[in-house]
């Protein structure tokens, strides 16, 4: 079988994971397995990798792409967010490594099937887990229009939030809106003919309606609250990201982690009870270069930062 999925920054994964190569890993949104690929080929054979994800396609495909290994692989369907409960069902007290890769697959853009791409005619859906029960038909036809706009201004950072949800709720007045391309030729109609022609006009609505859907924001909220927990002093914390809302959740949470002792020097002990949990390994991210962006144009807008576990 051919994975058509390019992992972004694969190399700069695995050199800022692999601290050591005989640790427990975990891959939280392994996806179609390219950068776990690249994560097992890097393990020793004490090594041993966890793969999570929600998508049940995504972990079909990957035991079967990993399974050659032969490597200590478990692949699992479940939500990163649900790490902690992950790791106590597999008796696992501490990690040396995490990646999460928080773009979409081209696997669940092109062959999905559940309307994310506003380029194809497919059922709107936008369900990452299938057993979920909200889906995009019911945010789009149910919703009402001032949340719709909230959602869309919120997590798309669609500056016409209004008028797309006044266009849909009208639109679903006079029929239920069904599929993607539907969807995407209301908002379209929204925009001037003049709009910009590098970016489709449904960008940054089919980018809100997933978001709120699949709750990826509060997804990773948890899990970045639950993490310092989870990993060994020394571990590493890999986190890709594709838009500014989640790259400045991960920002900010390393940053803030980062912070020390804001006591005075003066004052006999700490009473405000900060620690260094993790530290940058670089402040600024890593951005893929012109070469691989030429080669895998939905890499452009990737973010990668990592952090390194301290002692608590």
């Amino acid at each position: 079988m051919k994975y058509p999925h390019q992992p972004v920054l694969v190399h700069e994964v695995v050199k800022y994971l692999l601290h050591s190569p005989c640790g427990t890993f975990v891959d939280g949104t392994v996806g179609t397995g390219g950068h776990s690929l690249a994560v097992a080929k890097a393990m020793d054979e004490k090594g041993r990798l966890i793969c999570l994800d929600r998508d049940p396609d995504a972990v079909n495909l990957s035991r079967e792409r990993l399974a050659f290994l032969g490597k200590d692989i478990t692949v699992i369907k479940a939500n990163y967010s649900d790490l902690d409960t992950v790791l106590d069902e597999l008796h696992i007290k501490a990690l040396d490594g995490v990646l999460l890769d928080l773009g979409m697959s081209s696997q669940q853009l092109d062959n999905s099937g559940r309307g994310f791409s506003f380029t194809r005619d497919e059922i709107l859906d936008m369900r990452m887990d299938p057993d979920d029960e909200l889906t995009a038909y019911d945010l789009v036809n149910i919703l009402p229009q001032q949340d719709l706009e909230r959602i869309l201004r919120d997590y798309g950072e669609e500056k016409r939030a209004r008028l797309i949800a006044r266009a849909i709720a009208a639109a679903r007045s006079e029929n239920p809106i069904k599929t993607s391309s539907q969807l995407a030729r209301i908002i379209k109609s929204t925009f001037p003919p003049h709009a910009d022609a590098n970016k489709h006009p449904a960008t940054r609505s089919f980018q809100a309606l997933r978001i709120a859907i699949n709750k990826e924001l509060h997804n990773l909220e948890t899990f970045l609250r639950k993490i310092p927990q989870l990993m060994a002093a020394g571990g590493r914390l890999v986190i890709l990201s594709y838009h500014s809302l989640e790259d400045r959740i991960v920002k900010q949470t390393m940053a803030n982690w980062e912070k020390g002792c804001e006591c005075p020097p003066d004052f006999p002990r700490c009473v405000c009870g900060k620690v260094v949990l993790f530290r940058r390994l670089f402040k600024k991210g890593i951005r893929p270069g012109a070469l691989e962006i030429k080669i895998n144009p939905r890499a452009r807008s990737a973010v990668l930062r990592a952090a390194e576990r301290m002692l608590s």
